[in-house]
């Protein structure tokens, strides 16, 4: 059963603070691998692929053909694409205010200063597929990238056991994003593929997308080989509650966290007593019917959370510092407390505004800081796909009325060479 905390002191002293799976066996583990892929390329992909995800053949074609992408959209249900294409269009909404221009500055002494923005040259995009797929993860990424003006687009999903397509949805909704090219690898594997290219997958300057724990670890790893959006843990949901919550609908929400991962965490806090063991009720019983129950209800007993506070400002203190991957405020007034609401990665407001909304249909994207991370981390946006480059530019004059000042400064830091570079140009 889901535990219950009297108040936050409680909660906090008891919570899970470690992530299982997480240590040195898994950090040297992903090592190996990525030195494997890096010397050996697409045969190292083939021989992972083989071993964990079961393919069998030995020589299975790494990229997914145009033919391959064609015959799996028609597959889909006519009524799934046009949702995956709506959820698109939203998505593609809300991201296009996302884009920014450079600027530039020019004084009267002549000085011009500035900055571009500019897209990566190609952005990878990782696909998981495992316990669950996520054909909504493929819209998340690759729609920001595209809006950034990435040239071209690559996403890797673990391949089928028979070396070929794992899941159609999400080849079709990679296709309905405009997706560029499609590999089949996944693991810390593919997370090696993209950040050092293989004779078959080309090198990306950028890796977003979700994955386990070594998927996690790898992306940590390659960080500065390339750059990647977050170290994404498992997924967590926090729910700030009053007297006018619906227990039905608060269970529902937090079930629908838990049913991701067992280390998943969903977390309630309320000022309302009543509201505390309606939902205690309706998750027990709402577990009865899920069939992810065994995920789900080992999620909600290990990790999740009923936290009693005594207002709402004690629970928007609490949730800041949980620092929740997803926050809803199912309260009477719901933008009353938005600004307090210092870190999450993304906030639901109002009862009819569920976290599964922003999962797959409201436009926001929902590849977001988990483990707490929201204190200084964002949600993937166009802004994980550019780059900035500042110029400047001086004349002769402009550089002359500052040279004694730079030259000072230069030997207060103990690099007169530095200095020198300036006073050259006037000796």
């Amino acid at each position: 059963m889901i535990k219950l905390y009297n108040n936050p002191k409680e909660y906090f002293e008891n919570r899970p603070t470690e992530v299982p799976g997480s240590g040195n066996r898994l950090t040297e583990t992903v090592e190996d691998i990525l030195a494997d892929v890096k010397v050996r390329g697409d045969a190292a992909l083939r021989d992972y692929a083989a071993r964990f995800d079961g393919v069998t053949s030995a020589d299975y074609s790494l990229e997914v053909t145009r033919g391959e992408i064609d015959a799996a959209v028609s597959a889909v249900e006519p009524d799934f694409l046009r949702i995956l294409e709506r959820a698109a269009e939203n998505i593609r909404d809300f991201h296009s205010h996302q884009t920014r221009t450079g600027f530039i500055t020019q004084d009267k002494s002549g000085v011009i200063m500035g900055q571009k923005v500019l897209p990566v040259a190609r952005a990878g995009v990782y696909i998981p597929g495992g316990t669950a797929a996520y054909p909504s993860s493929a819209l998340m990424n690759i729609i920001p990238a595209k809006i950034a003006g990435v040239p071209e687009i690559v996403m890797i999903t673990p391949p089928g056991t028979d070396g070929g397509i794992k899941n159609k949805f999400i080849i079709a909704a990679a296709a309905v994003a405009g997706v560029d090219r499609i590999f089949k690898t996944g693991g810390a594997q593919g997370i090696a593929a993209l950040a050092f290219g293989t004779q078959t997958i080309p090198r990306a300057d950028k890796i977003t997308g979700p994955g386990n724990a070594f998927v996690a670890e790898a992306k940590r790893q390659v960080y500065g080989i390339c750059g990647i959006d977050m170290m994404a843990g498992p997924s967590d949901i926090t729910i700030i509650a009053d007297g006018s919550a619906n227990p039905r609908f608060l269970a529902a929400d937090m079930l629908a966290q838990s049913e991701h991962d067992v280390l998943a965490s969903a977390i309630l806090i309320t000022t309302s007593g009543a509201v505390a063991q309606g939902t205690i009720d309706e998750i027990e019983r709402q577990l009865a019917e899920l069939p992810r129950r065994e995920i789900a209800e080992k999620s909600v007993n290990e990790r999740g959370a009923v936290i009693l506070v005594q207002d709402l400002a004690e629970a928007i203190k609490t949730a800041n510092e949980i620092a929740p991957e997803h926050l809803e405020i199912c309260t009477q007034s719901p933008f009353d407390l938005l600004p307090d609401v210092k870190n999450a990665g993304s906030v639901f407001l109002g009862q009819y505004t569920p976290e599964a909304l922003g999962d797959y249909f409201s436009g926001a994207n929902h590849t977001l800081p988990t483990l707490g991370t929201a204190r200084f981390a964002s949600p993937v946006s166009v802004d994980d796909f550019v780059k900035k480059t500042q110029f400047t530019y001086y004349t002769e004059d402009a550089l002359r009325a500052v040279a004694a000042d730079i030259d000072s400064f230069a030997k207060k830091e103990g690099l007169d060479g530095h200095g020198k570079s300036v006073t050259e140009r006037f000796s």
